[in-house]
């Protein structure tokens, strides 16, 4: 099985602009990195198959000269695959485009809050873990009331 080096440097470059994207904290570019990933897989796939040949037709070639189905047939799955990981990532950003007007994944204030008690040696209460109904407050109005009653001010 011989493989061009310039089919595996292209993979090779396509792997790590891939990764490279998918740890970034726009989602947008991990959803470019998701597809770059896919098809640096699809092209490693094919290389790895052996060499190229005839169609998988029977009675148009001899056996020997025919390239092997499954190549295809991974590829063709691998895919399918990753256009549903695309739907997936396109939704989850769609939602959070609508719900903040950003792609960034940002850290949310009330797992700031739960890492400082947990620091702080305080328990967690199960009930003090759900968050319905408190979009309006974060832990830091009550940072800020502390201050002002201290200090004497406003928050």
């Amino acid at each position: 099985m011989s493989s061009s080096l310039l089919l595996l440097v292209l993979i090779a470059l396509l792997y790590t602009a891939g990764i490279y994207l998918v740890l970034d904290r726009s989602l947008t570019r991990v959803l470019l990195g998701v597809l770059i990933l896919g098809n640096a897989t699809n092209l490693l796939v094919i290389s790895a198959g052996g060499p190229f040949g005839a169609a998988a037709l029977v009675g148009r070639a001899p056996e020997s000269a025919m390239s092997d189905p499954l190549v295809q047939a991974l590829v063709l799955t691998a895919i399918v695959i990753t256009l549903g990981v695309a739907a997936f990532l396109l939704s989850i950003i769609h939602r959070t485009w609508t719900l903040d007007r950003e792609d960034d994944l940002t850290e949310d204030t009330e797992d700031r809050s739960v890492r400082r008690r947990l620091a702080r040696g305080e328990h967690v209460d199960e009930d003090e873990l759900d968050t319905t109904g408190c979009e309006a407050t974060s832990d830091t109005d009550d940072d800020r009331a502390k201050r002002a009653a201290t200090t004497g001010g406003t928050p």
